[in-house]
């Protein structure tokens, strides 16, 4: 009993290795759109039996992380043109309203701490690494967002983020940016002045631009 208890505890412990791992890895853009993945592969890489592999990938299926086809292949998402202004619309929905809610919290310390997180993101920029870019990107924006004390919005923020990893990279290749995004600038000139309708727009801007010129 003890035996099969201590298998048990084991396998969900891999599961979320694996699980945790892998949607870190989709969500900063590690993985390229398109991009295959099989059980064998996954238990292979994180030394796991077939069973948390499969459990991993599961849940990033529900979460729209990854793409089942009826043939039973993994991988990551293609996302049509469509579906990024969908996507789109839904960060311009949720993130604003965190911004707008994260707005009377938002003191001295937090706003040098996004100016701290900002010139990371101006770094992985000049260094043109495109994962690094990504994850200090939302690192930005996560940031701001724990303050609006919204979980259940967070949470629904992020499976966006989630699902537009992949997507996102690709992005960065096609816009070759070579300076970090001037909407930072103004979320954060928004904050210091308790300007909600210049913090709405900026947040507005900086999650839309950018995924719409890739649907164009």
């Amino acid at each position: 009993m003890n035996t099969v208890a201590r298998s048990s505890d084991a396998d969900i412990s891999a599961h979320d290795r694996v699980y945790r791992t892998l949607r870190t890895r989709i969500m900063h853009g590690e993985i390229p759109p398109g991009a295959a993945l099989t059980l064998r592969g996954i238990g292979k890489e994180f030394d796991v039996s077939m069973t948390p592999a499969r459990e991993a990938v599961r849940r990033l299926v529900a979460e729209g992380a990854l793409f089942l086809s009826s043939s039973g292949r993994v991988s990551t998402p293609e996302l049509s043109n469509d579906r990024i202004e969908e996507l789109a619309a839904l960060r311009a929905l949720l993130e604003v309203e965190l911004a707008s809610r994260a707005l009377p919290r938002a003191h001295i310390a937090l706003i040098d701490r996004l100016n701290t997180i900002n010139m990371t993101v101006a770094e992985m920029v000049s260094k043109r690494d495109a994962v690094g870019y990504i994850r200090t990107n939302l690192e930005f924006h996560r940031t701001l967002y724990l303050r609006a004390q919204a979980p259940a919005m967070l949470a629904m923020a992020e499976t966006v983020w989630l699902q537009l990893g992949p997507t996102m990279r690709a992005l960065y290749g096609r816009l070759r940016r070579t300076e970090p995004p001037n909407n930072h600038r103004l979320i954060i000139s928004a904050l210091k002045a308790g300007d909600e309708p210049g913090l709405r727009l900026a947040v507005r801007s900086d999650v839309t631009q950018g995924l719409r010129l890739l649907a164009g």
